[in-house]
């Protein structure tokens, strides 16, 4: 497997997979707040769901309950999680040793001064990783590509471009998730003006879309239950999920937009006042297993993020990107998303919204 570079304009060249990812605390623990303890024990902030069910398959189970580690998982949604890092900033010791975030989010924390820096000599597994996924104050996990999803036997002849994911022609069958509110607004900016950043440029094509009868939809789940009643026929989703979406055999297809796709990372970063780092690490050398890595690839359709991970080339096929479209896939402008979100999701929900 070939690995992934990092040009000086935030452009990624990705020369292999490009792949991505997934709400309360715990039953039973409703009344008292999971408390992470050193001695072995790990407690992990992360989403629910498949992902925390699959962290638990073949991160936790295989190389960490195996040696010892108690690793207790605190479910919750990324919004609360990182209200409550902040919070817990001026305690000497948090509730939790490690937590999972987007790349974006990470960023976010890092700026918030609750992040701890990466020790990257701690990690064995260090010298695998692709550049992407390797951040002063985070460690990818999983990454995929922001590619257009479409129901073959309705829209043809097959989109090429983000710009046709706002085409007014698609009327209401034409949909939008309403929070991945960034990712659209940053691929309406490449479709208008082949900049993520042309946010004006952008809402023009959005508030056409609109005018058009474009639906939004809540979560990723609700816009995958429109396509397979088709009641849409056409939006933008990760490829991994469009992987999902196949095996659940909802009529789907994905392609990678012409503008150039946009990536997706997810990870983990360690809070400053993590009690148990060390567990921190070894969570962390555990989901960079070779044969972990190999198992989400598999289980949900996620790039790995280590260069020594091997997927079947049938597989591979259906979950990653050509050559040619690795060299397009752009990663974000971290920095601008933090500066500029509030004023984003302010525009998306009293203009585009309303």
């Amino acid at each position: 497997m070939s690995t992934f570079t990092k040009g000086i304009d935030r452009r990624t060249t990705l020369k292999g997979l490009g792949l991505a990812a997934a709400g309360g605390l715990l039953p039973g623990a409703a009344a008292t707040p999971v408390s992470a303890q050193a001695a072995g024990r790990i407690v992990v902030g992360t989403w629910g769901g498949d992902y925390a069910r699959l962290l638990a398959k073949n991160v936790e189970e295989p190389f960490l309950k195996s040696k010892g580690f108690e690793v207790v998982q605190d479910q919750a949604s990324d919004a609360p999680r990182r209200a409550k890092m902040v919070a817990e900033r001026r305690l000497p010791r948090g509730t939790t040793d490690i937590q999972g975030l987007s790349a974006a989010q990470m960023f976010e924390m890092n700026a918030a001064g609750v992040a701890d820096p990466i020790d990257y000599s701690r990690l064995k597994n260090a010298g695998n990783l692709i550049p992407i996924a390797k951040y002063p104050y985070g460690v990818g996990h999983i990454i995929s590509g922001k590619v257009i999803v479409y129901n073959p036997k309705m829209v043809t002849p097959a989109p090429t471009a983000y710009k046709d994911c706002f085409d007014p022609k698609y009327g209401n069958k034409l949909g939008f998730i309403d929070i991945q509110y960034q990712f659209v607004m940053l691929a309406a900016g490449l479709a208008a003006a082949g900049d993520m950043t042309a946010l004006e440029k952008g809402k023009e094509l959005l508030l056409a879309a609109k005018r058009g009868g474009a639906r939004i939809y809540p979560t990723n789940e609700a816009f995958a239950q429109a396509l397979k009643t088709e009641e849409i026929s056409i939006g933008m989703m990760w490829k991994a999920r469009a992987v999902q979406w196949q095996n659940a055999g909802i009529t789907v297809e994905a392609a990678a937009p012409s503008e150039g796709t946009m990536a997706y990372v997810s990870g983990f970063m360690i809070p400053k006042n993590a009690p148990n780092k060390a567990g921190a690490y070894a969570y962390m050398d555990a989901m960079l297993e070779k044969t972990a890595q190999e198992n989400f690839a598999i289980d949900m359709g996620f790039g790995p993020t280590v260069t020594n991970a091997a997927v079947a080339p049938d597989l591979q096929k259906r979950i990653g990107f050509t050559e040619e479209e690795n060299k397009k896939m752009r990663d974000l402008d971290y920095d601008f998303l933090a500066k500029n979100d509030a004023a984003m999701k302010e525009w998306w929900d009293k203009v585009f919204k309303a």
